[in-house]
């Protein structure tokens, strides 16, 4: 995993993906193969080697469509080419809050 200002440390340990926040609504977004971004988990473009990776990352940040803090992520490639995030973080922020909050007592 990396960050815009860590680009020189890219090291992947397996798949991995480009992801990133939309700055109106906060929404995880992918960057995807065919140069976009998608709110779709599915839709995104997984790299397999530190180049593609640098590369996609590369392409993410200058593309300025509203995406901020783009970044590389591990994925898990499931039977079926199916896309799971690939730690618990990335699990959280694709699926959102877990757990129900209650309200706070007066």
């Amino acid at each position: 995993m990396t960050s815009p200002l860590e680009q020189k440390k890219i090291k992947l340990t397996g798949p991995s993906m480009v992801t990133a926040n939309r700055t109106w609504d906060g929404v995880v977004i992918y960057r995807t193969a065919q140069q976009g971004w998608s709110a779709n988990l599915a839709d995104a473009a997984v790299v397999r080697t530190s180049d593609e990776a640098r590369a996609l990352l590369a392409e993410s940040i200058a593309d300025d469509v509203g995406a901020i803090g783009a970044y590389i992520a591990p994925v898990d490639v499931k039977d079926g080419g199916k896309i799971a995030p690939g730690n618990l973080r990335e699990h959280i922020r694709s699926e959102g809050l877990t757990i129900d909050l209650l309200p706070v007592p007066a």
